[in-house]
């Protein structure tokens, strides 16, 4: 049932939203279409209506713990449990099921997925997505390039995990890099010290992977390393790694790895770096940072904010298939067992350790883009296409958000006196992050601006966030030397060992490598049925104003669209990930 729409006898139309499927035999009732606050309904059957609509939706949907120290998560253990409304339709169901079935099917009939040997060569490894017609273009630029230091550094800016890399100001002292081992690449003009005081330095620390427990592949062994890479911002603007340490304790059997070094030490020491970038992508910007988060959000509307709420109105759209998803991938990607326990190097407990120590670690400042890159010390880095497309998408989410806000309520007061609301926000606080205060997540709102802050940041999360650590896993992980799951070698205690074959002997084999990439291009499909940003075909708003702001709010993402197509025209390699084209309105696959 969309709607339902009632003349009344002077011939004013009354609009019902009501867009759910009705199971069986069932009684919903549904509010005439104007968003209203707990305070704007004066009449008590109307009150009492929202409370058992809260009351019904907080038996249907319940929190359970799924992992300790992890943000908790729908009671229900099968997408079979789930309500009809949340569950994929039956357009997206098959086309999910049908791209799963085909591109496993062309993989076995390659005979990948049965190998259990190593790459023979690493233009072997390409013939694994030159089969993909349409989709090699961006692997095979990969595969092209991926030694080179230059591409190394761009990934940090416009990769899939373009949140970790921050301002070095000082070296901290677990990471002793002299100015000597340096000098050579920073030029005869300057020194470390200097170009650290310019703001020219920049660091990556993958200390969340410090002592994680590594799991077995076919029996054998695999190896987590914790490194820390250091970057320099050269005169021509590119980014390039200038020293890495595999580890979070300096010593002997720690060297630091230098672009001076043999071919394949440094090489290898770069691919090592991009193992430790595989769990922090897939498992914290990735997992936590967008489905859980989403999740969270999605949970805490059902259960707090009634459907004519405004902020319910606002938000639904936003949450659409992310519990099924979300159910879906506790079955099958990241339970024991699952696709990452077996693809990755990570054991389960480790997979489980990295996101419960990742969740103790987010804030509310590294969650809002604008606060996050002046937090990190990255405003002014050229060529960070993620900050200036995601600059963009902050800004046209806030702008419409602000006027949905503005228009319902009018001060202060009437955000700190809205106890839905309230309730709302400290649901997220408590079964999301877990209470922790030190997150500076809020566990209540007090102000309008407050309001539109957190507003705008749930609905980047599970929109332009999501699309920027989701869209590229195929085209950056398609060519498993530039981002490999798991690796089979422990780190190198000394430098000079390095060579193509131990290279070849250490990241994943060849059906390792296949299962990965049958996720990988499945979870960066375009699936039918997909709902862009902005667009609302589920007309919850009914009033003038809010479907002012809608239309006002497509008209700036077809602008930023435009720009990004005209950058993206001149570039050899493009940033797309962030084109409104590409950005779904929620966490959905």
């Amino acid at each position: 049932c969309k709607y339902v729409n009632v003349t009344a006898h002077d011939g004013t139309l009354y609009r019902f939203p009501c867009y759910q499927w009705l199971d069986g035999n069932t009684t919903v009732e549904v509010r005439e279409g104007t968003a209203k606050k707990l305070a704007d309904d004066k009449l008590e059957i109307l009150k009492e209506q929202r409370r058992r609509e809260l009351k019904a939706r907080q038996e249907a949907f319940e929190w359970k713990t799924y992992s300790a120290g992890w943000p908790r998560c729908l009671n229900v253990d099968s997408i079979f449990l789930l309500d009809s409304n949340t569950q994929f339709s039956c357009v997206r169901a098959t086309d999910f099921t049908g791209v799963l079935i085909f591109e496993g099917a062309t993989q076995l009939l390659s005979g990948f997925l049965l190998r259990s040997t190593s790459w023979s060569s690493l233009d072997e490894m390409r013939t694994i997505f030159s089969r993909t017609e349409g989709r090699d273009i961006v692997p095979e630029y990969v595969a092209k390039h991926w030694k080179e230091d230059d591409f190394f550094g761009y990934q940090f800016l416009n990769g899939n995990n373009p949140i970790i890399i921050r301002q070095c100001m000082e070296l901290p002292d677990k990471f002793p890099v002299t100015p000597d081992m340096v000098a050579h690449s920073l030029g005869g003009a300057t020194n470390l010290h200097n170009e650290m005081q310019e703001g020219r330095i920049f660091i990556v620390d993958y200390e969340v992977l410090d002592d994680i427990p590594a799991g077995t592949i076919h029996g054998r062994q695999q190896y987590i390393a914790a490194p820390i890479c250091l970057l320099h911002q050269g005169t021509d603007g590119l980014l390039r790694p200038i020293a890495i340490q595999l580890s979070q304790t300096p010593g002997p059997t720690s060297p630091i790895f230098l672009p001076s070094d043999a071919e394949w030490d440094w090489l290898l020491a770069k691919t090592w770096v991009r193992n430790a970038d595989f769990y922090s992508h897939q498992l914290l910007t990735h997992l936590l940072r967008t489905h859980l988060f989403a999740e969270i959000f999605a949970i805490a509307t059902l259960r707090q904010l009634p459907s004519c709420h405004p902020c319910f109105k606002l938000l639904l759209p936003h949450f659409r298939y992310t519990l099924h998803i979300n159910t879906l991938a506790r079955s099958v990607l990241i339970n024991p067992g699952g696709v990452i326990d077996k693809g990755s190097g990570a054991s389960y407990e480790g997979l489980q350790l990295i996101v419960q120590r990742g969740l103790e670690k987010v804030t509310y400042t590294s969650l809002c883009l604008p606060d996050d890159i002046e937090h990190r010390g990255v405003a002014y880095i050229p060529n960070y296409h993620y900050r200036d497309d995601g600059f963009s998408l902050w800004e046209a989410i806030e702008s419409f958000v602000s006027g949905i806000v503005a228009f319902y309520y009018a001060e202060d007061a009437a955000v700190s006196g809205d106890t839905e609301l309230q309730a709302w926000v400290m649901d997220i606080f408590t079964n999301g992050f877990l209470g922790r205060t030190s997150s500076g997540i809020p566990s209540s709102l007090q102000t309008v601006a407050e309001l539109k802050k957190f507003l705008t940041m749930v609905m980047f999360t599970c929109s332009a966030q999501h699309a920027s650590v989701n869209n590229g896993q195929y085209d950056l992980g398609a060519f498993v030397a530039n981002a490999p799951s798991s690796m089979r070698h422990p780190p190198p205690k000394q430098k000079g060992k390095g060579s193509l074959p131990d290279f070849l002997d250490t990241v994943p084999e060849v059906d390792t490598t296949a299962n990965i990439l049958v996720v990988l291009t499945l979870l960066s499909s375009r699936l039918k049925d997909m709902r862009l940003l902005g667009h609302y075909p589920d007309e919850l708003f009914t009033e003038a104003e809010p479907r002012q702001l809608i239309r006002s709010f497509k008209k700036q993402l077809e602008e930023i669209k435009d720009r990004i197509e005209e950058r993206n025209h001149r570039a050899e390699l493009r940033y797309n990930y962030m084109n409104p084209l590409q950005v779904e309105n929620s966490v959905s696959i």
